[in-house]
């Protein structure tokens, strides 16, 4: 019985070392069988869909490159499309007429309420305002000339014979009556400060008179000119507006000592 315990205590080693090897390829071989389950398990499904013919498959971008940056010009076979027809300055342009519209109709409310005396005193206005109008837009050697002949026809009647023995003043006169031209007006267009020549600005012949444009006034040459003065005076001397005992006078630097009456008038 010793003798069979030592047998087995020596063949037991040699049994082990013989099945080692097995045990070891088999659990071998069934790490391996189940490591394509654990794969399988371990990755998501990462199977691509199959294609779409519609779709181009998209191309992997390696790491570490950026996508090309889409250019902001449009592509060639694009059209670009046409602006809007609406404007913001037609809104601004459309409420501008309206109101030129509103104001127009109001005027013309205004004018046939207005009474016919008022439309009748504007009719005036825009008669005497018309000359002057049409004045301005001529050119300014036009003007000159049409100025010119004006006074050359008006002064060739009013040239005194004898004009110490003609001329009054206005004390004479009985006083001045006209219009009284205010200080500071005076001062800021008349008197020796402020001279000028007769010949370009505007002149008529009212009641046998001439009266001439100054200053934004009338002024009626009441007293003829002297005989011995240039017979172009009104263009080649330098007069001024005086207002002198109690009147206005009409004074010559080439001749101080003579002064012509003149009487204002507003318009």
């Amino acid at each position: 019985m010793k003798t069979f315990g030592l047998i087995n205590l020596g063949i037991f080693p040699l049994l082990l070392e013989a099945m080692t090897p097995a045990y070891a390829q088999h659990d071998q071989r069934e790490q391996e069988s189940r490591r394509p389950n654990q794969e399988q398990q371990a990755k998501p499904e990462r199977q691509q869909a199959p294609p779409n013919p519609g779709k181009q498959p998209q191309q992997v971008k390696p790491a570490g490159q950026e996508a090309p940056r889409r250019s902001k010009e449009p592509a060639p076979n694009r059209r670009p499309q046409p602006a809007s027809s609406a404007r913001p300055e037609e809104p601004q342009r459309a409420r501008g007429q309206q109101e030129r519209q509103q104001q127009n109709v109001k005027a013309q409310q205004e004018q046939k309420q207005r009474p016919p005396q008022v439309k009748g005193q504007q009719d005036q206005k825009q008669k005497q305002e018309q000359p002057r109008q049409q004045q301005a837009k001529q050119p300014v050697q036009q003007v000159q000339r049409e100025y010119e002949n004006q006074h050359r026809g008006a002064w060739l009647d009013r040239r005194a014979n004898n004009w110490q023995a003609e001329h009054r003043s206005w004390q004479q006169r009985g006083g001045y009556t006209g219009y009284r031209i205010p200080d500071a007006r005076y001062r800021g267009f008349f008197g020796p400060s402020h001279s000028f020549r007769m010949f370009s600005f505007p002149l008529l012949v009212v009641g046998g008179f001439p009266r001439f444009q100054y200053g934004g006034l009338w002024f009626s040459v009441i007293d003829p000119w002297p005989e011995y003065w240039s017979n172009n005076w009104y263009d080649s001397d330098d007069l001024y507006v005086e207002f002198y005992g109690g009147g206005y006078y009409l004074r010559n630097r080439m001749h101080p000592r003579d002064r012509m009456a003149l009487t204002v008038f507003i318009n």
